[in-house]
């Protein structure tokens, strides 16, 4: 019996001693599993503006956080609450596809005025939240003078915030649309001109001067904002993807984007986008710029049928009478502006060319438009 006894006691020892150092493996790995899970706090702190870090932050964001731009500042709900009013319709000055836009003076600053962009609630897990990383990886790293800039964002549960420059001028949509009559001066030819040059700029700078290149994918004159001195800023990134592949790359696979009427035609195919679907969107643009109409104006083509503001701008070109789309209200006297809206319309023929591979890289856009 004392054999059996002792045998027993011997099994139960071995028992304890394998068992024991696996328990404490175990526990060890969810210890540190439920550290890694845990937002860091430090990670979203600023010196001058606090952060309210949410439980709700998903360990996936965490990682994505340690890719922005430190110069970014991490702000609180709270801060951006009492910097808009409490988000005060009285504050909105823009809308965009995910929320709105507001004026804001941030505590503890200079006392400058802001933009706040507050993406819809409803979307701030979905489409919003893409938008949201979008911008913050192509602004969050990125600095040119014909860029906006992206000053600090907020990730507070559902809440997802992006913090900007602000320009009084507004963009270059309500410029050119905007009532003369109620107030909104007309643009001048030289400002017009100055502005396209700007916005080329910025977009041959994230095709050709970043890499991997950048497709913005929703150029239009809302998205060109306009500093004091009329110099332009490409904003709005949310829906901008990066091309792996390069400038060279034939087409990104994603799902289509864009507005009504800037829409290059693969797109509208569901053929996957390039960059040079930016630079037919450009030259959509720049046909907005000379003709003051909206692109989604339907339009009397030569025949007399109704057509697409495009093809009624583009057959104008091709029969030598691209005069007749300049804005009425833009006075063109002199026989070298003249000379330079026509060469203006010519680039902007070629950047609307049917077939992608017919249209002009940025760069050279950028090369044609400094010699007009």
């Amino acid at each position: 019996m004392d054999r059996v006894y002792q045998a027993l006691v011997a099994a139960m020892a071995a028992f304890a001693a394998i068992s024991f150092p696996c328990l404490l493996i175990v526990l060890l790995c969810r210890h540190r599993k439920n550290r890694l899970l845990e937002p860091d706090n430090r990670t979203l702190s600023s010196s001058s503006l606090p952060v309210r870090v949410s439980s709700e932050l998903s360990s996936s964001w965490s990682l994505y956080v340690s890719a922005i731009d430190s110069s970014l500042k991490k702000l609180s709900l709270d801060d951006l609450a009492r910097a808009t009013g409490d988000f005060s319709p009285d504050n909105i000055i823009g809308d965009g596809s995910f929320g709105f836009v507001y004026r804001a003076v941030l505590p503890g600053g200079s006392g400058g005025a802001v933009a706040v962009k507050r993406l819809s609630a409803d979307h701030a897990a979905g489409a919003g939240n893409r938008e949201f990383r979008a911008e913050l990886e192509v602004l969050g790293s990125l600095s040119h003078r014909h860029l906006a800039r992206l000053l600090g964002y907020c990730a507070a549960g559902r809440d997802r915030l992006l913090v900007y420059e602000l320009f009084e001028r507004g963009s270059l949509d309500a410029w050119l649309h905007g009532d003369a009559a109620g107030g909104t001066p007309v643009l001048s030819w030289p400002a017009r001109l100055r502005v396209t040059r700007g916005a080329a700029a910025a977009l041959a700078f994230l095709h050709h001067d970043r890499h991997p290149p950048v497709l913005h994918r929703d150029v239009k004159s809302s998205n060109v904002l306009l500093d004091e001195g009329f110099e332009a800023k490409l904003a709005d990134f949310g829906h901008a993807r990066v091309v792996s592949g390069g400038p060279a790359a034939s087409h990104i696979s994603t799902q289509a984007a864009g507005t009504a009427g800037y829409m290059a035609p693969e797109i509208r195919e569901g053929v996957g986008a390039s960059i040079k679907a930016d630079v037919y969107s450009f030259g959509v643009l720049m046909i907005e710029v000379v003709s003051g109409r909206r692109p989604s104006w339907p339009m009397k083509s030569i025949e007399g049928k109704e057509v697409e503001p495009l093809k009624w701008a583009r057959e104008k070109v091709e029969a030598d009478i691209s005069l007749e789309i300049v804005d009425c209200r833009m006075v063109i006297g002199e026989e070298k502006e003249t000379k330079e809206v026509k060469e203006f319309l010519d680039i902007a023929h070629r950047c609307t060319e049917e077939c992608p591979k017919y249209r002009p890289t940025m760069k050279q856009v950028v090369e044609m438009l400094d010699k007009i």
